[in-house]
């Protein structure tokens, strides 16, 4: 079974988030995702809210740059994110987009090297293991949590060219495409990675001017594929596409300007039920 799930876009303002997540909560969504896009809202913060404001609703974050946090911090907020909710958090983590990095004085020469040492490093920590590490970026002293979560959670790497892709494969959980990735890429990801789950964000509208909403959003963010347009059943048949090519997890998008809790309710009522 495809997991099916909407985005929470940083665009809208973080006091809506509460309420667009107790609609998809009640609507029966599978999974909300949130994007900590600089400089926008706190990834932790808004998944905080969002995980504290809902019952049944995982919540993931896609993601967060591993540049802008100490390891060592992040596996304390996740893990307390753990204790308090389970496996309902979705922790996303990545090297972020270097621009961004450059602004705030956190550009990593290199990023590969970065991201495979902090994930490394995060994923023992979360475990429960005491961590010494001397890395080019990431240097910890006999460092372990005293509340680790009881479970380990699902850590999801984005990626997008085929180094970070094998990268994320090798250590974390899930791989995470962003919008724009076709269900060919996808199929390649999913060959590079084999033991990662692969998510993707699909963009996805339904109802008039869909596709031109979609093809105005792709110039915008230079993207060859637009993502889905049509009726329910005409999305359902696109997911079904990225669902055969090896995702796991489709999470569909919206555009700028889309009411949130409107489109997360008809993801899960309309969408999710057509989807195999």
């Amino acid at each position: 079974m495809t997991t099916i799930g909407a985005i929470f876009l940083p665009s809208n303002p973080p006091e809506t988030l509460r309420s667009v997540a107790r609609a998809a909560d009640q609507a029966g969504l599978e999974e909300l995702w949130l994007w900590e896009d600089c400089f926008l809202n706190g990834g932790l913060t808004a998944m905080t809210a969002a995980l504290a404001s809902t019952e049944r609703l995982r919540v993931g974050v896609g993601i967060m740059p591993v540049p802008f946090r100490n390891v060592a911090s992040l596996a304390m907020e996740l893990a307390t994110l753990g204790r308090l909710f389970g496996d309902r958090a979705l922790p996303g983590i990545g090297h972020g987009v270097q621009e961004w990095m450059g602004q705030v004085g956190a550009r990593a020469a290199s990023p590969l090297t970065l991201l495979r040492e902090y994930a490394t490093a995060l994923g023992a920590l979360l475990r429960g293991e005491t961590v010494t590490v001397d890395g080019r970026y990431v240097k910890l002293d006999n460092v372990r949590l005293d509340w680790p979560p009881e479970v380990p959670p699902v850590l999801s790497i984005a990626a997008g060219g085929p180094k970070t892709i094998a990268l994320a494969g090798e250590v974390g959980d899930a791989v995470v495409l962003s919008g724009g990735t076709t269900p060919a890429k996808v199929a390649e990801a999913a060959k590079a990675a084999p033991d990662a789950q692969i998510v993707v964000f699909v963009p996805a509208l339904t109802g008039p001017g869909a596709a031109e909403k979609l093809a105005r959003d792709a110039e915008v963010y230079k993207t060859d594929y637009p993502g889905l347009a049509g009726s329910p059943a005409e999305i359902a048949a696109g997911v079904a596409e990225f669902a055969a090519a090896g995702a796991g997890k489709v999470i569909l998008q919206p555009v700028p300007g889309e009411d949130p809790a409107a489109y997360v309710s008809w993801v899960a009522e309309e969408v999710k039920p057509l989807v195999g």
